[in-house]
């Protein structure tokens, strides 16, 4: 039985050898990446049991994301390589101040011939939360959405929770689309993980209170605004918090933070810890994650996050 599924597509990703404009990079290091996968790794780190469901490749790019997230601990028993089509791929530009651009090529992506039907419903079942992004959604709008309405269906009908990141990737859909596909699964939702402007895109409203009352009329019991440096704002059973930001050693990449932020929120929920204390470790753990090139590389063990708490100790020697 796992505690999270994730669905979603997986890219070989490409990192710049060195900073600034892509056009004067010459070359660049194979790393593994994508929106749910990453969260998939980040919840299995923290020692949660993670499947992922999704279709890669059949070709050596594909191959490489199978094995490496099989080391990862992560269940693959529902992925599977295709023929004829590549496994995705994107590459990253990363400026100076470590801000970048992503550049996806991703059509004909291999989890276009993920179906509803394809989809393993006693799998699904056994879960306990499953999660869910707008990256998915975008890369076929139709399809990847009759995908999701079946397994959020499943979920809902065995009592799971449902998390949403919008995770709105404008180089994929124009901001209507994704208001308007995203929306359609709010009502199923249990736990939203967004950035304030993903939320204004999604229900019209910047404030952080009115982003919650739309959220409250959608019947979603956990809200969590990402703000970056910021730091973040949750709502739950009606407490308002603001959690101040936790400083990172220093700030190399900001690819992926979000994504750890989801995966220690899901697990103070699934932990049943107060709001408070699930802020303060999904906060610690964005900053974790900024410190460190790559997509996921900086996704944390259980361990390291407690030693940054200041709740463990490290013996270096």
């Amino acid at each position: 039985m796992n505690d999270v599924l994730t669905i979603g597509d997986a890219m070989i990703t490409f990192n710049p050898s060195s900073k600034g404009p892509l056009r004067f990079v010459h070359s660049f290091e194979r790393k593994v990446g994508g929106a749910e996968l990453n969260v998939a790794i980040g919840c299995a780190r923290l020692g949660l049991k993670t499947g992922w469901i999704s279709r890669l490749g059949n070709d050596e790019f594909g191959r490489y994301i199978l094995h490496f997230i099989r080391g990862e601990g992560i269940d693959v028993s529902e992925v599977k390589l295709v023929d004829g089509y590549p496994t995705s791929l994107n590459f990253k530009e990363i400026l100076e101040d470590g801000s970048g651009r992503t550049f996806y090529y991703r059509a004909n992506s291999p989890t276009t011939t993920l179906t509803a039907e394809a989809l393993n419903e006693e799998y699904i079942q056994k879960a306990k939360l499953l999660h869910i992004t707008g990256v998915f959604l975008a890369i076929d709008k139709e399809k990847n959405a009759e995908v999701l309405k079946r397994a959020v269906s499943i979920a809902k009908k065995s009592g799971m929770l449902i998390s949403l990141d919008p995770n709105i990737r404008l180089k994929l859909w124009s901001k209507e689309e994704a208001k308007e596909a995203l929306t359609s699964f709010l009502p199923y939702v249990d736990i939203l993980l967004t950035g304030s402007e993903e939320a204004e895109i999604l229900l019209g409203v910047s404030n952080p209170k009115e982003i919650i009352e739309r959220c409250k009329s959608y019947g979603i019991s956990y809200i969590a605004i990402k703000q970056g440096e910021k730091g973040s704002i949750g709502y739950y059973n009606g407490q308002y918090m603001e959690a101040p930001p936790v400083k990172p050693r220093k700030v190399v990449d900001t690819v992926g933070a979000g994504d750890g932020f989801d995966a220690g929120f899901i697990y103070g929920v699934l932990h049943g810890w107060s709001l408070e204390r699930t802020l303060k470790f999904a906060n610690t753990i964005g900053s974790m994650v900024v410190s460190v090139s790559g997509d996921n590389e900086g996704l944390p063990y259980i361990e390291d996050v407690l030693v940054q708490l200041g709740e463990k100790n490290i013996i270096e020697r």
